[in-house]
């Protein structure tokens, strides 16, 4: 399942993260719909709000299905036909879906048949691991970083050249509260079951009998998040097919601190040492954290640099059996964080 994400770029930066080219091949930024509400964090749960890519055209009848918005809407899905006047009433979980239900399901069968499909937008997400001790390890898990990761580059840039958002299927609808009022707009993550390597953070709750590892449908790479997004091209039958583990994933340990969903800040991402004894030589590969970390803080949920948490040096040990992760998972944190941007005024 997926229980908690991050998302901390700035309202700005998303945009241009999230740059595509259209139907006609032009380069596009999506626009921001309620950009306002949008807050970064390094800690969402459901129930918290978080950034979702959708076509234009489910805002505007008459727009290229092809074109992309940015939208803050709610984790967790509350049907169109739910009656009751207060939403969190909804009697059963639906911050995720599984996808080999999810056409079986009437909280998501019908949007997903009316074209309700969304991009949720994240840094990453965490995963636990079941602890011989009885304890619980918690590990971010996120797409492969480019060397050059740390650099945003600037404003005009037609190119994004900073941290790589994980895309990951969604199903969305909208609700209007009974008595009226304003639409309320609320996803799901779509599940899939686990792929290897994250089967491995998995393989003791799995083993105890508590059923399959899962994960969220990530979408790899435009022409994936392409079909999914354009509803009006690509027919529900055929988007599901999208809808696959991944193996194009890495991932660290992480301290416990995010436990806490009050938590927010850096320390939440950052990478810890597990069992590793001897400092490691610091890798050009090595330094793509720290780099996020330092540079993406623009619109960042702190507001003091006294907020930022002081690190001293840390390796990663790596344990798992994945070798092409294996220079990512030996990121480090040799020098205390830089001060963050003060939040985004709303």
């Amino acid at each position: 399942m997926c229980g908690r994400t991050a998302c901390s770029l700035g309202a700005d930066n998303l945009r241009r993260a999230c740059a595509y080219r259209d139907r006609r091949g032009r380069h596009r930024q999506p626009d921001w719909v309620r950009g306002d509400r949008y807050q970064p964090s390094y800690n969402k749960g459901p129930q918290s709000s978080g950034p979702v890519l959708l076509s234009r055209r489910h805002l505007h009848q008459d727009a290229d299905s092809s074109e992309r918005v940015l939208m803050d809407m709610r984790w967790g899905l509350v049907p169109s036909w739910f009656k009751n006047d207060d939403p969190s009433k909804l009697q059963f979980n639906t911050s995720n879906c599984r996808s080999d239900t999810m056409m079986k399901k009437s909280s998501y069968k019908g949007a997903l048949l009316k074209g309700k499909r969304c991009v949720v937008l994240a840094d990453g997400f965490y995963e636990w691991q079941q602890q011989q001790s009885g304890g619980k390890q918690p590990y971010f898990i996120y797409f492969p970083q480019s060397k050059d990761a740390r650099d945003e580059g600037k404003e005009g840039d037609e190119e994004w050249k900073g941290w790589r958002l994980l895309t990951m299927a969604g199903i969305f609808d909208c609700w209007e509260p009974p008595a009226g009022g304003e639409t309320l707009y609320t996803y799901t993550i779509i599940t899939v079951d686990a792929s290897k390597d994250v089967s491995f953070i998995h393989h003791r709750q799995v083993g105890a009998g508590k059923g399959a590892a899962e994960m969220p449908a990530i979408l790899d790479g435009d022409e994936a998040i392409r079909k999914w997004l354009d509803f009006a091209e690509v027919p529900t039958q055929e988007a599901i097919k999208l809808i696959q583990p991944t193996e194009n994933i890495v991932f660290h340990p992480v301290s416990t601190f995010v436990n806490s969903i009050r938590n927010n800040t850096p320390e939440c991402v950052a990478p810890i040492e597990l069992g590793a004894k001897k400092e490691v030589k610091a890798t050009p590969s090595s330094k793509v954290m720290l780099g996020w970390l330092k540079n993406s803080q623009e619109g960042s949920p702190q507001k003091k640099e006294n907020d930022l948490p002081k690190w001293t040096s840390q390796f990663i040990h790596s344990p798992s059996p994945k070798k092409t992760s294996a220079d990512i998972l030996q990121q480090w944190l040799g020098k205390q964080a830089e001060p963050a941007a003060k939040k985004r005024k709303a």
